[in-house]
């Protein structure tokens, strides 16, 4: 991060500190500096010559708070926050502020952070200080575990080797439809805008009609559009819808999805699919486009992002391991997958990576086909970068250059052109259907940790991989319960 960037989020950060001792968190916090620098910038602006401004209604412009103080402030605050989300369906305004609430409640200290944030020209700063400082919040947010928030956090290191690999172009329609803070959104941009010389149409396209996303929570959403208001993506519309993805189809495909779909629980929904089954629910979407039907979120993710991926285009999904192995719906969706698809790249990845611990996971890349009568994939190719493999977020964290082993092998100029190593192996189609349950959990490399009590992790790792596999049978008992219909295990 650039020194200019990295001063100003360090000083609006130590402020977070003091504002804590009125129970004000980490996420309330961006929450507010993302209301109070959305209005700033609307402000700037409406001053500038040539530059477009989101219209605020004068009576809840920057001038007006920032010329009040006390009682008075947060009172004009509060009401601020609660016109402005109202009326504005689709809109960026809307999305912003969707639900806003002040939780500073103290008038000084919502003085002192206003004038804070008055205190810099933020559309005099370059796009990608404006960007890196954002980023820098959503980042340390991320990091605080009792926020919760690292779960809309995808580590930029891993973005970024899914997109070179991809190689996102200029026209391309790019869609995530659980996209968190807008962190592939982000990516794609910046590989497209250094990648190659865009036209005056492609520019504008890239800023308007490029990135599609839905986003379940509304302070994520809040967040992300915001994220790509600061690097200069999107307009008065706004490029994230606030709903439940899964719960209907768009009615629009894509021609890449970039995408890591939230881990954890099973949902209490579940999606009846073509094999007309459903469980004993509160709730049920009739999803016709699925092939199978299973409360499993990530199963049905995986099956949502095949079915809004345009012919042949690409799809890049970070999923957990029982996605690769569980058998029922499971089995069905992996069938489906390599009859209609070409899934052609695994890549097997290392615990301690994300903000939100949880299960062991992996990227998976394919491209949607045609129909067929022989099946689209012929090899998969899985790089694992997992066996002897660490990291942890403070001491070890995953950087791109972890990854550039896995881009060269990748080899994205031509993948029919690869080569095998220790770490990348191919197998065939009739060898993956041949295993049982159409598995997909392949690995080959020795545990180093197994075979020499010398070469075991560091205890926090040993920790971090306990809590994940506690975790993953957790999440395989509560499946077991479910099929029951309830009954206790």
């Amino acid at each position: 991060m650039a020194a200019e960037s990295a001063t100003i989020v360090q000083r609006l950060w130590n402020y977070c500190n003091a504002l804590r001792d009125d129970g004000v968190s980490y996420g309330d916090y961006v929450e507010q500096l993302t209301y109070l620098l959305f209005l700033k910038m609307s402000d700037e602006k409406s001053k500038t010559p040539g530059m477009k401004a989101v219209q605020i209604p004068e009576e809840y412009a920057w001038p007006v708070l920032r010329k009040l103080e006390g009682e008075k402030l947060e009172s004009h605050y509060r009401k601020t926050l609660q016109s402005l989300g109202k009326g504005h369906a689709g809109a960026i305004l809307g999305t912003i502020f969707i639900k806003a609430q002040n939780k500073i409640q103290d008038p000084a200290k919502l003085r002192r952070l206003i004038d804070l944030i008055d205190g810099e020209v933020w559309v005099g700063l370059d796009m990608d200080v404006k960007g890196e400082i954002y980023e820098g919040l959503l980042q340390k947010n991320a990091e605080d575990i009792k926020s919760g928030a690292g779960q809309y956090f995808t580590p930029r290191a891993l973005i970024q080797a899914m997109v070179a690999v991809t190689q996102p172009k200029p026209d391309q329609t790019i869609c995530d439809p659980a996209c968190g803070t807008g962190g592939f959104f982000l990516a794609a941009h910046d590989y497209i805008t250094e990648t190659w010389q865009l036209d005056k149409g492609q520019k504008k396209f890239l800023k308007t009609k490029a990135f599609r996303g839905w986003e379940i929570v509304d302070s994520a959403a809040r967040l992300c559009v915001m994220n790509l208001f600061l690097h200069g993506i999107g307009e008065d519309e706004s490029l994230i819808t606030v709903a439940d993805s899964l719960g209907s189809a768009p009615g629009v495909s894509f021609d890449m999805i970039l995408t890591n779909p939230p881990f954890g629980k099973k949902s209490s929904i579940t999606v009846v699919g073509e094999d007309g089954k459903s469980n004993r629910e509160t709730l049920i979407y009739e999803r016709p486009d699925f092939s199978a039907t299973t409360s499993n979120k990530q199963l049905n993710f995986l099956q949502h992002v095949k079915t809004i991926c345009k012919i042949n285009g690409q799809v890049a999904i970070v999923v957990p391991d029982n996605v690769l192995f569980e058998g029922g719906a499971g089995e069905t969706v992996r069938r489906k997958l390599l009859q209609e698809c070409d899934v052609h790249t695994l890549l097997r990845l290392p615990t301690g990576i994300f903000y939100a611990q949880g299960v062991k996971a992996n990227v998976l890349f394919f491209e949607r086909k045609p129909a067929a009568e022989s099946a689209w994939t012929k090899k998969l190719w899985i790089y694992d970068f997992r066996t002897n493999i660490h990291f942890t977020l403070k001491t070890n964290p995953l950087k791109l250059d972890d990854l550039q082993d896995f881009i060269k092998c990748y080899n994205p100029d031509n993948r029919h052109k690869r080569k095998e190593t220790d770490r990348f192996k191919c197998f065939d189609y009739n060898d993956l259907i041949a295993r049982d349950k159409v598995s997909l959990d392949i690995f080959w490399l020795k545990d180093d940790s197994l075979e020499d009590s010398n070469n075991l992790p560091e205890p926090s790792i040993i920790a971090a991989d306990i809590i994940e596999n506690l975790q993953a049978a957790l999440e395989q008992f509560q499946g077991i319960k479910e099929e029951l219909n309830g009954e206790d295990v």
